[in-house]
């Protein structure tokens, strides 16, 4: 009878492991849109505007919109 109890135990706490990790990971599905958005972002023309303008010469000598200077 032991041997039944023990193996009745261990079943219940698989079970109960099996639905919380399946519960967390159906409880964020905002994150892949999250981080999507944080992607487009990134690649949006005010967050490149900032790498650009660092990359820039500081002499004004570059005619080109990304100062490559006619080259």
């Amino acid at each position: 009878m032991t041997p039944l109890v023990v193996g009745a135990i261990v079943v219940l706490l698989s079970l109960a492991a099996f639905f919380v990790i399946a519960a967390r990971r159906r409880g964020h599905p905002s994150d892949d849109i999250d981080s999507f958005r944080r992607q487009i972002d990134a690649l949006s023309p005010e967050a490149r505007r900032q790498t650009s303008e660092r990359m820039k010469p500081s002499d004004g000598r570059s005619t080109d919109e990304d100062g490559a200077n006619g080259t």
